[in-house]
C-alpha cells in the first residue's frame, strides 16, 4: 500500500470518527520501518498496546516479520477502509497500518468495580454510577453508545486548577446553535478552582438567580446515554463521579429512568403519581392556612368541625402552626443528610416521632397538622432529581407568604405567577416549561 493511500485511509478514518479528543494517532520508526497506529484511548489498553505491539516493533527488525505478528493477532490484513472498522474501534479495537491495515482487539478490562448509584436509584434497570475518574466516565458513555458521531472535546477550567472537562454530544443529533452556546458559556465560566460539577453548574446557569435548575446533574451514565441520544450534550470532570446535561426540561427533572424500564401504563401512572407529589408538597401548607384563616366554608361542616376541634388548644394563628412544623420538618431533613449514614435514618426517624407525638400533646400543634407535614415530607421526596426537590421546598413558602398576606387568592396568583416564570425560562436556548416527553419521532431537540 503506497504512502498516498495510506494517508487517505488515515484520513477517512479520522473524519468518520470525527477527531474527538479522546482519538489518538501516532507514527513511530525503527531501522527504516514505519508503523502508525490509530485508537480510542478511554476504551483501549494503552498498557498493552505498548507492550503487544510498540514493543514489539522495536524488538523485530524484518518487515515480513513483523507483519506476521500483526496478520498472527489480527487476522487477514485489510488493504482499503471497510464499514466494520470504526464500528470495531468503538469497541476497543487499534487499528495498525503497516503497508496494510490491521485491526487489533485491545479493550481496556475494567478492573475496578463500577460505583453504585446512591441518588437515583431504580429498581429495575443498571445500577452503577459515573466514578471519579474521567478516562472511565468517557469510556462508560463509549460503552453504551458505540457510535462513531460520538463527539469528546477537552477543555481546561480553573485559572489554578486546570481541572480537564470533557464535552461529550452526539454531532449528528446536536443543534449547532446549542452547541456554540454551551462552548462559549464553558469557555467564559471564570473559576480561579475548580472543585467539583455543581461549582460549574451554577457558574453556566444563564440566568445566575434563577430558583429552578435549567442544568441537570446526574450519577447515572444511562441517563447521561438517554440525554445524548436526544441531541442534548452531557459534560465530565476530573474527580466527581457525576455529568452535567444541557439543555433541560422541567420534565426531564420529574422523570425517572425506571419509566423507561417499565410497561407505557405503569411509566404513566408513576409520573402522574409524581406530578400529584410535587403538587401536594407545594400547595399543601398553602392551602390549610388559606382553607382555615380565610375560607373555612369550602370544608364541608363535619370536616370544618373536625379541623376546628382539633385546634382548640393551640394558642396561635395558623400559619405559626405550619410555619414551626415545617421548619422542624426542613432540620430533620438536613440532620438526615448530616449525620452518619448509620445513624442518620434512625435518628430523624425517632426524633421526627418523638417530636410530632410531644408537639401534639403540648397543644402546640393540632393532629392535623402533623398529617399535612407527613404528607408534605412524603411528597417532596418523591420528586427523582435532587435540585428540582430544592427549588419547590424555597417555592412552598414563597406560596404559603403569599397565602398568609392575601389568602386563597394570594396562592391563586403565586400559582399563577409560577407558571408564568416556568414559562419565561429557557434552558440554552431551549423551552423550559415542558411537562411530558417527546413523541419518539421528535426527541431531536
Amino acid at each position: 500500500m503506497s504512502e498516498q493511500t495510506s494517508a487517505a485511509h488515515w484520513d477517512e478514518l479520522t473524519r468518520l470518527l470525527g477527531s474527538p479528543a479522546d482519538l489518538v494517532s501516532n507514527e513511530f520508526h525503527c531501522r527504516g520501518l514505519t508503523v502508525k497506529l490509530l485508537y480510542i484511548s478511554s476504551i483501549c489498553d494503552e498498557a498493552k498496546i505498548h507492550e503487544m505491539l510498540l514493543a514489539r516493533f522495536y524488538e523485530m527488525s524484518k518487515h515480513e516479520e513483523f507483519s506476521a505478528y500483526l496478520q498472527a493477532l489480527s487476522g487477514p490484513a485489510l488493504h482499503s477502509v471497510q464499514k466494520d472498522i470504526v464500528q470495531r474501534m468503538l469497541q476497543g479495537a487499534v487499528v495498525v497500518d503497516f503497508g496494510a491495515l490491521y485491526v487489533i482487539e485491545l479493550r481496556k478490562a475494567e478492573h475496578a468495580q463500577p460505583l453504585e448509584a446512591s441518588i437515583e436509584k431504580v429498581i429495575q434497570g443498571p445500577q452503577n454510577a459515573f466514578s471519579q475518574n474521567l478516562q472511565t466516565n468517557i469510556s462508560m458513555l463509549r460503552n453504551r453508545y458505540p457510535q462513531a458521531s460520538l463527539t469528546v472535546e477537552l477543555f481546561k477550567i480553573g485559572r489554578l486548577t486546570r481541572t480537564p472537562v470533557a464535552l461529550v454530544y452526539d454531532r449528528n443529533l446536536t443543534d449547532p446553535a446549542t452547541l456554540l452556546l454551551t462552548r462559549q458559556t464553558l469557555e467564559s465560566a471564570g473559576l480561579d478552582t475548580l472543585q467539583g460539577l455543581g461549582q460549574l453548574q451554577n457558574r453556566m446557569t444563564r440566568t445566575k438567580r434563577s430558583l429552578f435548575p435549567t442544568i441537570m446533574i446526574t450519577e447515572r451514565p444511562d441517563r447521561a446515554v438517554y440525554n445524548i441520544a436526544q441531541g442534548k450534550i452531557v459534560l465530565l470532570d476530573e474527580g466527581t463521579p457525576f455529568s452535567l446535561v444541557v439543555p433541560a426540561a422541567f420534565y426531564d427533572f420529574i422523570s425517572s429512568m425506571e419509566d423507561l424500564y417499565h410497561s407505557y401504563w405503569i411509566s404513566r401512572f408513576l409520573l402522574g403519581l409524581r406530578y400529584i407529589g410535587l403538587l401536594i408538597s407545594v400547595t399543601l401548607p398553602a392551602l390549610y392556612v388559606g382553607v382555615t384563616a380565610y375560607n373555612p366554608e369550602l370544608f364541608r361542616v363535619q370536616l370544618a368541625l373536625s379541623i376546628a376541634g382539633s385546634r382548640v388548644s393551640v394558642p396561635y394563628p395558623a400559619f405559626l402552626e405550619v410555619l414551626f412544623m415545617l421548619l422542624m420538618m426542613e432540620l430533620l431533613t438536613e440532620a438526615s443528610v448530616r449525620l452518619p449514614k448509620t445513624i442518620g435514618s434512625t435518628a430523624t426517624t425517632v426524633g421526627g416521632l418523638i417530636l410530632g407525638q410531644a408537639a401534639t400533646e403540648a397543644g402546640l400543634v393540632s393532629n392535623i397538622m402533623i398529617i399535612i407535614v407527613s404528607a408534605v415530607a412524603i411528597s417532596n421526596f418523591v420528586i427523582p432529581i435532587n435540585a428540582m426537590s430544592f427549588a419547590m421546598r424555597v417555592v412552598r413558602y414563597g406560596l404559603l407568604a403569599l397565602t398568609i398576606l392575601l389568602g386563597m387568592i394570594g396562592m391563586i396568583f403565586g400559582m399563577l405567577g409560577l407558571i408564568a416564570y416556568l414559562i419565561y425560562l429557557d434552558s440554552f436556548g431551549q423551552p423550559y416549561f415542558r411537562l411530558f416527553a417527546r413523541p419518539p419521532n421528535s426527541e431531536r431537540l
